[in-house]
């Protein structure tokens, strides 16, 4: 039977209506709900009895048919089909259901390309990148049938301790902005009927935890959340249509996020203008109940969530199942409450175009996979996210020669090579959560753990491979990641001893299992290296043959000793499925490091939170400046990050010395590849308000620029700078911008300021809330090859 509402010529608007109002009760809360792929399966063969039990009032969407399953990329389209066409021909408003998955450091699924955890892809400081990581990720999904991405991350962080930090992209809202805006617009593309959901989560606060532990209470005053921790969402929301929002688990001031209309509503709705929807971060709605006690019952959870705004409730159907109908049907929750959530569903489900393209071609995914360009674009993301944080005496790029000692326990893992994110990690986690009854449907039979998962190399793989027949590498793993057996490494220095120089890759293990070190849910209250992994690196050194330390982990370590005693240390983070050879690029090289660090390396836990852009009476103890036991200075400032060759800055102009209210200024400058090697830079602005209503920080990035350079060669790079960018929140919490002073600083890192200057800005304080700029566009001019005679 044909329906109005299935008439493509209609306006989106109009058929959203026709539907609605043919829906019962059941059939709304339904599509307010979700249900996990494996919970339509018989050992993992989908089953029509199963499907018809759960979707007899129709569904709102899936739960990771490719990350909560071992199916490969044609059986995972070939499950999305199945279920759509039980939901089209069995069910009675035949609606299409929306498949939502995880895409962290990529689709978190099967045979998908594995990219860099985001913290990584912070770290290259490139919008490209993240857009074009953001553009596989939408063809692998649409590809298998998933629309909906639960992903970026832009959340703020400044506390390392919270595990979650390796899947952002760090401490600073206008990098966290830009990397979103770059990777949304990427998903999203350019008409959502080919494109995916992206989520922005989590709204709000979620990464300035109590403690640094995950679900805690976030204390963060007003303008500050407004100012740093609203503001990636707010950028992204306004500039790349952001079409999903989600809630945090944690609270702010006594207020769970899912119970926050000012958030959610005011806020996100009102004041910004967002037009998608809003869903729940995993059984957060119940948890109004159980977890924050904030809710008697479920229902009374179901009516707060729906007055607050949550749309949808992921990732199975219960708080929005029974206990929402019968909010209702007692008088707690009126039905045109609950319309409003379904309408913004239903339109998201049209802009889609889910219900004229329900189906996909199940013999076409897996060309999608993982193909050369995708692996090119891993192998490029990692490269360009490693950060080289020391290299005494230009110990690197090592030569392809005599005898190369590999070590540590990450140097033979492909395992520890990923974010928790990442499929394995994933499945390991469902099956754990599982056997503790954490989930309320088994999960099915035959599922395993897996870690091979996608195709990759392990770090001694990738050197020996790199230098075939021109080196002998030796290989000792020392000790595991977690651990306190000492027992191999003895081996670890007999192999060192034997070697010209030694590579020693320690670091974490990404997950969300009690085995795990750094991940969701896996916080620490140190930051040291874990297990016995530092008598590893002390004996390695105490050998005396050269060593290289490369960090393979999720979080910025506390490295003190090894920054005072080991000559060169590369930060890899958690660098996917081409981190391997990227490492080995780096290590010999053929590829010049250009990373740049998203977040501060403090030298102790101690010292945390230590961040860049703290206000004129921070950063320093006063009146000595430092502690009594140790330096106020980080160990690695936000920004830093060394190459192979060298680089000037010089010749800083501004357009104009004074600007009005409304008005923008060019800043530029000349800056040249001084070494012998081709090499790309990072040149970034910050600003300063000196005197202004309330506090200025120090120092805020306004606009960054990575730049390459050939040997000798120099560029001119010029900045437009808008006053409106450097609005804040006054003592009334009016978004303006005001007249005074603004210092301009350009350099190669926060701590590494090259170029000062200074403008004025004039005319009268304005309210610009409306009218707010969140990028800084910037242009690269070659001025070609310096003559040096």
């Amino acid at each position: 039977m044909e329906h109005n509402y299935q008439n493509p010529n209609l306006p989106i608007e109009e058929r959203v209506e026709l539907l609605l109002s043919e829906m019962t009760i059941e059939e709304k809360a339904a599509q307010l709900t979700s249900v996990w792929a494996y919970e339509v399966l018989d050992d993992l063969v989908f089953s029509d009895a199963k499907a018809a039990s759960l979707f007899e009032h129709g569904i709102g969407q899936i739960t990771r048919i490719g990350g909560a399953t071992n199916l490969d990329p044609a059986d995972v389209a070939r499950l999305a089909n199945r279920i759509q066409q039980h939901l089209l021909t069995q069910t009675r408003l035949a609606i299409p259901a929306l498949v939502h998955e995880e895409s962290c450091s990529g689709y978190m699924a099967k045979g998908a390309t594995c990219f860099p955890q985001s913290i990584g892809i912070a770290s290259t400081w490139d919008q490209d990148i993240a857009r074009k990581i953001g553009e596989v990720i939408r063809t692998q999904m649409r590809a298998v049938g998933a629309q909906q991405a639960l992903a970026p991350l832009l959340d703020v962080t400044r506390d390392p301790r919270w595990g979650r930090v390796e899947e952002t992209f760090g401490e600073d809202p206008y990098l966290v902005a830009q990397m979103g805006i770059g990777y949304v617009g990427g998903l999203q593309g350019d008409d959502l009927r080919d494109g995916v959901i992206a989520t922005g989560k989590h709204f709000v606060g979620y990464g300035a935890s109590e403690g640094g532990m995950n679900w805690a209470p976030a204390h963060i005053p007003e303008r500050e959340l407004r100012e740093v921790y609203l503001y990636p969402f707010e950028a992204v929301v306004r500039e790349a249509k952001l079409q999903s929002i989600m809630p945090g688990y944690h609270e702010l001031d006594g207020v769970p996020c899912h119970h926050n209309r000012d958030l959610l509503v005011e806020t996100l709705r009102n004041r910004w203008g967002f037009e998608g929807i809003v869903v729940s971060d995993y059984f957060a709605v119940n948890q109004l109940f159980e977890y924050h006690q904030v809710a008697r019952d479920k229902v009374e959870a179901a009516v707060f969530a729906v007055e607050a705004g949550v749309d949808v409730e992921l990732p199975s159907r219960d708080v929005y199942g029974r206990p929402l109908v019968e909010a209702v049907n007692q008088g707690r929750l009126r039905i045109e409450q609950v319309d409003a959530l379904v309408r913004r569903v239903l339109t998201a489900k049209f802009r889609l175009g889910l219900f004229e393209r329900p189906f996909v071609d199940e013999g076409r995914a897996p060309n999608l996979f993982d193909n050369h360009e995708q692996r090119q674009l891993a192998r490029e993301a990692a490269a360009k996210s490693i950060v080289l944080l020391k290299n005494e005496g230009n110990l690197l790029p090592l030569e392809n020669g005599g005898k190369i000692a590999v070590i540590g326990p990450n140097a033979d893992s492909i395992r520890n090579m990923v974010g928790d994110y990442a499929y394995p990690c994933h499945i390991e986690s469902l099956l754990e959560q599982s056997e503790d009854n954490v989930f309320h449907s088994p999960m099915p039979k035959g599922m395993k753990s897996v870690d091979d998962f996608i195709e990759m190399k392990t770090i001694v793989q990738a050197i020996r491979d790199k230098v075939g027949d021109g080196a002998e590498v030796l290989y000792a793993k020392g000790c595991d990641v977690l651990g306190d057996d000492t027992s191999g490494i003895a081996e670890a220095e007999h192999v060192a001893r034997q070697a010209n120089v030694a590579i020693v890759v320690v670091g974490d293990r990404a997950g969300l299992t009690d085995g795990c070190t750094t991940g969701e849910s896996r916080d620490r209250a140190t930051l040291t290296l874990l297990g016995a992994q530092q008598e590893l690196v002390e004996r390695v050194v105490a050998t005396g043959t050269p060593t290289v330390v490369v960090l393979v982990g999720g979080r910025p370590l506390s490295i003190t000793w090894i920054a005072e005693h080991v000559p060169a240390i590369l930060e890899a983070w958690l660098p996917g499925e081409e981190g391997a050879p990227a490492i080995a690029d780096v290590l010999f090289g053929d590829m010049n490091p250009s990373g740049k660090l998203p977040i501060t390396i403090p030298r102790s836990v101690g010292q945390v939170p230590i961040y860049y852009g703290h206000k004129p009476s921070g950063g320093r103890s006063h009146w000595k400046g430092v502690y009594v036991d140790e330096s106020n200075k980080p160990l690695y400032a936000f920004g830093h990050g060394l190459s192979y060759t060298t680089f000037a800055y010089r010749e800083l102009a501004l357009s104009q010395s004074e600007i009005g209210i409304h008005d923008t200024v060019d800043v530029s400058c000349v800056i040249e590849n001084t070494g012998d090697r081709a090499g790309e830079e990072v040149v970034q602005l910050y600003v300063y308000d000196r005197a202004a209503d309330v506090t200025r920080p120090v120092q805020e990035l306004r606009g960054f620029a990575r730049v390459h350079l050939e040997a000798k060669e120099a560029a001119l790079v010029t900045f437009r700078l808008s006053a409106h960018q450097l609005g804040f929140y006054n003592r009334n919490l009016q978004y303006v911008v005001e007249p005074g002073a603004i210092e301009v600083q350009i350099g190669a890192a926060a701590d590494d300021i090259r170029l000062r200057g200074e403008f004025q800005i004039v005319g009268e304080t304005s309210d610009i809330e409306q009218q707010k700029v969140f990028t800084t566009p910037v242009s690269v001019h070659s001025l070609g090859v310096v003559d040096v005679r």
